[in-house]
């Protein structure tokens, strides 16, 4: 016990369970080793059991400790559930109009029919072993990446993307920086991975640099962080920012991965950290937001070490994206009608953006127009927010599977890019559940 309680600096409940999760990672604690009571390490450290309660709770939820009864508690190498994911669900059909999803709206994608037509009497794998990116392919993505990537391949999908390179680079007890607020999948992630999340704040360039500065004390391995069109928040990176963060990061050693989850969508330029950082930045492209959530395909850059791993690994699995999927995705990248129809949907959900932002304004809720499709609204109360639109017949998600620690005030995201009429109705909507109620005056 004494050799655990060493270890443990930060003897908050976060500090303890992120140091138990280390030497759960490093193998210091072996798996299927018994941990010591909850009462015996309070006493060791000098705080109440209560407080090494709590953080036996957060290992619990990871998976990293298990405990048997009487038989004690005892360190696995298991992860838990996407809890944060599937809060997210709003009941779907229930509203007049969902703006919950998150989705694009179908009517500004671009037609797959003929394109699909195009390229379906082609034999695209000669052998199981091919290379895993059709040539044509990689050729247009690299030609469009914002650095010069070491290594190169595409995956199924953003979120499989994020999931394989966290398998790759973060560690059980690894300390990560993270957006706040972020993606709940992610959250979901990187906790399954047990990592000790730190939030950083955003301001509307992206991340705030002097929070960048005192995360970078606690040593971190890694920073996830989402350039342009963030989700849920809409803001872009600004150019100067990024040059911020680059210099900032300079010195220490952290890999940096990048979910440019909006593509082409985004009204933003395609800003990464992998012009300042050399060999440091993963940079995923997602097309499921520009081009058709089922065609589950992303495209991943960055240091070839790590690309060379998750191409190695998914040999084992998957094997490669669908070539016939590469292929429609080449159509599409290609096709002058396919472009102008994904640069007209750019255009339009900038319009909505700013035509709600204008419709709140004018019903007192005054807030940015955001990039991409979602916008991050903030509310007095979130569970009656979410009461009051679903009354109107409105669903909007709420904000709280979004938020890490230190997050002030309640919010909802609301996916504007669905709003195709009506925004000044819309905006009524969620002011009336945004703002506090006006008091009642007896006559």
């Amino acid at each position: 016990m004494e050799r655990i309680a060493a270890s443990i600096g930060d003897r908050s409940p976060q500090g303890i369970a992120a140091a138990i999760g280390r030497l759960i990672g490093s193998g210091d604690i072996a798996a299927g080793e018994r941990l010591p009571t909850v009462r015996d390490l309070a006493r060791e450290l000098g705080v109440s059991p209560g407080t090494v309660a709590e953080a036996w709770r957060m290992l619990t939820v990871v998976g990293a400790i298990e405990a048997r009864g009487r038989a004690g508690t005892y360190a696995l190498r298991t992860a838990g559930p996407a809890q944060r994911y599937r809060s997210l669900a709003s009941g779907g059909g229930a509203f007049a109009l969902d703006l919950s999803t998150g989705i694009p709206d179908p009517a500004l994608l671009p037609e797959l029919g003929p394109l699909l037509r195009r390229v379906g009497g082609k034999a695209l794998s000669g052998s199981y072993l091919d290379r895993p990116v059709l040539p044509q392919l990689e050729e247009l993505l690299v030609a469009s990446w914002p650095f010069a990537p070491g290594g190169f391949t595409v995956v199924d999908g953003a979120l499989d993307a994020l999931s394989r390179v966290a398998d790759l680079i973060v560690g059980f007890g690894d300390r990560v920086l993270i957006e706040n607020p972020a993606f709940p999948p992610l959250i979901d992630l990187l906790e399954r991975q047990g990592a000790e999340l730190i939030a950083l704040p955003l301001d509307s360039e992206g991340i705030v640099p002097s929070a960048l500065i005192n995360a970078l004390q606690l040593r971190p391995s890694t920073l996830f962080l989402q350039p342009r069109a963030h989700n849920p928040t809409g803001i872009s990176m600004s150019e100067q920012r990024a040059r911020e963060l680059a210099i900032l990061l300079q010195d220490h050693q952290v890999t940096v991965v990048e979910d440019d989850h909006c593509g082409d969508i985004s009204m933003a330029v395609d800003v990464s950290l992998g012009r300042y950082l050399d060999n440091r930045v993963i940079h995923i492209r997602s097309f499921s937001k520009s081009h058709g959530p089922d065609l589950r395909i992303a495209a991943v850059g960055g240091p070839v070490e790590v690309v060379d791993r998750l191409v190695e690994r998914r040999l084992l699995g998957p094997g490669w994206t669908s070539r016939m999927v590469q292929s429609l995705l080449v159509e599409l990248l290609t096709d002058p009608d396919s472009i102008d129809v994904v640069a007209q949907a750019r255009r339009t959900y900038a319009g909505r953006q700013r035509e709600l932002a204008d419709a709140l304004a004018s019903c007192g809720l005054l807030l940015s127009a955001g990039d991409g499709i979602n916008q991050w609204v903030p509310v007095v109360d979130e569970r009656l927010a979410l009461v009051r639109a679903a009354a109107a017949g409105i669903g909007v998600a709420p904000g709280s599977p979004f938020a890490l620690s230190g997050l002030t005030g309640a919010h909802v995201r609301v996916t504007v890019g669905l709003i195709s009429s009506g925004a000044e109705h819309v905006a009524e909507c969620l002011a009336a559940a945004a703002l506090p109620a006006r008091p009642s005056h007896a006559v």
